[in-house]
């Protein structure tokens, strides 16, 4: 073999291991979800909950706030309070929630002002320090722009007390009203990656990827965690750091937490970019130290969050798979090696069974046929995107935009 057909054989062979990855999510996840559709469960009796604390980190969030703590309202009682960190914050968030907790015992506020250190993870260890003195049992993480769902508080602080491990609830992405086929892509997207791929290992008894919000830990886990880090995808590191200590992440399905995409295009690319581009740089930072203790200590969890860690954005590894199918052709039309190019076409045709069998049963209430059908050219929007990751990689935390801010 030339050396050319050693180096797409090679490629396509590793690029068939997050293909398959996802494969095996998404019809596992498809198999789970008709077993899920006759189970009820019943709700929970006061008396199981564990004492819960919400811990919400809010910068700048006066214009949306409000209507985020009318909803979480009637999930506060005795057992459940809430704990708003108002994180350098310019505008009236601070003085917002203060009037909710005229009203109501069970919210508080405490400010936060350090310029040097900024991003969410400063914020979430200094309301965890706030809690030293009157510490909950679970404490449980939500951001400013989330909706959660009635009863997803109870859900996850009891699976989480019940099992003694992390918890990450169902987090999902709503496209504002009118939003274009882009965002309807990137909502897809989203549900495959926070939705569908957790559901499939769920079913295998694989643990998940913690996920930002709806994070539920016990108050040693959450004490000991390492916080103050200005980390652009805090959520994830934390998770790896928790598997690697013992307590690899839970999924809770039943349990929703939902926010909306950013209206403006300043706003989306912003918040692409810090997800993608932190998602990325713990793939290559983190993903060979979790396979190698999985492989070291035989833990199968680890291994399996190593292997769910090793599978990209979807665009991208639909980029590097046509690349590799483009080159592997043009090698077999030149007289070479067909090897590259059976590799390449079976990740091909994995990717694309996942996508479609993620769509058949998950997405066809978010996105139409035809729309999916526009994926080549969404993928070739983020081509710029992923430029940036090798050139001018965005390594510190930077707040979305909100909609309506100036």
């Amino acid at each position: 073999m030339t050396p050319v057909t050693v180096l797409l054989g090679v490629l396509a062979a590793l690029l068939l291991i997050p293909c398959g990855v996802l494969c095996v999510q998404t019809l596992s996840a498809l198999l789970l979800r008709r077993q899920l559709a006759a189970v009820h469960k019943p709700p929970a009796a006061v008396s199981d909950l564990p004492d819960v604390c919400l811990l919400m980190p809010a910068h700048n969030e006066a214009s949306g706030i409000a209507t985020v703590l009318r909803v979480l309202l009637p999930q506060l009682g005795p057992h459940t309070r809430l704990l708003v960190v108002a994180d350098n914050c310019t505008d009236s968030t601070a003085a917002i929630v203060r009037e909710f907790a005229q009203t109501c015992e069970f919210i508080a506020v405490v400010e936060r002002h350090n310029a040097q250190l900024r991003g969410k993870g400063y914020a979430l260890d200094y309301g965890v320090q706030h809690l030293t003195n009157q510490p909950p049992e679970v404490l449980v993480v939500v951001d400013a722009d989330c909706e959660v769902a009635p009863g997803a508080i109870d859900a996850v602080s009891r699976l989480c007390s019940e099992s003694g491990r992390p918890v990450q609830a169902l987090y999902l992405m709503k496209s504002p009203r009118d939003a274009g086929v882009k965002v309807k892509l990137a909502q897809f997207a989203w549900l495959v990656k926070n939705h569908v791929r957790p559901l499939g290992f769920q079913r295998m008894g694989l643990p998940c990827q913690l996920m930002g919000t709806g994070m539920a830990f016990t108050w040693q886990q959450i004490s000991q965690a390492k916080l103050h880090t200005g980390h652009i995808v805090e959520d994830m590191q934390l998770g790896i750091d928790l598997a690697l200590a013992g307590s690899p992440p839970l999924f809770c399905p039943d349990a929703l937490v939902t926010s909306m995409f950013p209206a403006t295009a300043e706003g989306l690319d912003n918040q692409r970019t810090r997800w993608e581009h932190g998602h990325l740089g713990v793939i290559l930072s983190q993903m060979p130290q979790l396979l190698w203790q999985g492989v070291r200590r035989r833990n199968w969890a680890l291994f399996a969050m190593a292997l769910d860690l090793c599978v990209p954005p979807v665009a991208l590894l639909a980029l590097l798979m046509v690349a590799t199918m483009a080159a592997s052709l043009a090698l077999t039309w030149g007289g070479g090696n067909w090897l590259p190019l059976t590799l390449s076409a079976a990740g091909c045709m994995m990717l694309g069974g996942a996508v479609m069998g993620a769509w058949y049963g998950f997405g066809q209430g978010v996105i139409s046929f035809w729309q999916l059908c526009k994926v080549p050219t969404y993928v070739l929007t983020k081509l710029p995107l992923y430029f940036y990751f090798l050139v001018k990689r965005q390594s510190s935390w930077v707040r979305s935009k909100r909609d309506g801010e100036q």
